[in-house]
């Protein structure tokens, strides 16, 4: 059950409109490492959880957090949009310099949303599910989590530089600052499983059913050999489980490829007329 508090978790209030930063403001509501995308995530996870109960736990929580981060976005786009000078814009874009400039605001969000939000990204491209992951496995799941909150707060960051309102600036500090925590949250999370399971996901596969000959092979498989002097060309594996081995020209060991004729009602090209 979920229960909604009419506060903000933090303020979002922007000093004045500005349309067009609104339209850029959308990439972190309704892009792939949105917060529509995390809060989802975060939620299924947790709904599917199997594992011990502190982790379902957890993934609620942030979840739910979430929720909150995608209402303080959706109000603070609603406010920039507020009094939106769309007829200022069209006087002004008459001049090509000045609406070269300006750029333009999102149609969409006069026409569609009424001056709000939408679940889209700063292009108009519409939020799906497939940005999500939600696997079973938790320490692939918490793996995709670092990477969403480090694209996330990368983003975040990045239109902190774009604008000047200082109002804009104060919310997006608070969300850079909760993608700071998150980004911990997750590296704890997964050092715990690692320090239980392994590093190396699944850890529950049986490995002599595995081709261990080639498990810690770095295989240079492009022009020049500068990889070669990673840590993962050489010295002890990650895992712990093997040595790194730099394969220079590796040599491909398997067949030819040559696939049989196709059926004749598949209508394919005849290797023979």
């Amino acid at each position: 059950m979920f229960f909604h508090v009419k506060e903000l978790q933090y303020n979002a209030k922007p000093d004045k409109p500005d349309p067009i930063y609104a339209k850029k403001l959308q990439e972190v509501l309704g892009g792939q490492y949105g917060e529509i995308s995390v809060m989802m995530q975060y939620l299924f996870q947790g709904w599917n959880c199997r594992a011990e109960k502190k982790y379902r736990d957890m993934l609620l929580d942030i979840g739910t957090e979430e929720i909150a981060h995608v209402e303080m976005l959706a109000t603070m786009i609603a406010q920039l949009l507020d009094k939106a000078p769309v007829e200022e814009q069209e006087q002004a874009a008459k001049d090509p310099i000045i609406a070269s400039v300006m750029g333009g605001m999102n149609p969409q969000h006069a026409i569609v949303n009424g001056l709000g939000a939408s679940p889209n990204d700063s292009v108009g491209y519409p939020w799906t599910a497939r940005y999500t992951i939600a696997s079973g496995n938790l320490l692939a799941d918490f793996r995709a989590n670092l990477n969403a909150e480090s694209q996330g707060r990368l983003q975040v960051v990045r239109l902190y530089e774009m604008t000047s309102d200082h109002g804009v600036r104060d919310m997006l500090s608070f969300l850079i600052a909760r993608d700071t925590m998150h980004q911990n949250q997750w590296l704890a999370a997964i050092t715990e499983l690692e320090e239980k399971e392994g590093k190396v996901v699944p850890s529950t596969f049986n490995r002599q059913f595995e081709k261990l000959d080639v498990s810690y092979k770095f295989m240079s498989c492009s022009e020049g050999t500068e990889s070669q002097s990673g840590r993962w060309a050489s010295g002890p594996s990650i895992d712990g489980m093997g040595q790194f081995e730099y394969v220079d020209k590796p040599v491909g060991t398997g067949q030819a490829p040559e696939l049989e004729q196709a059926p004749g009602y598949i209508h394919g090209t005849p290797k023979k007329m």
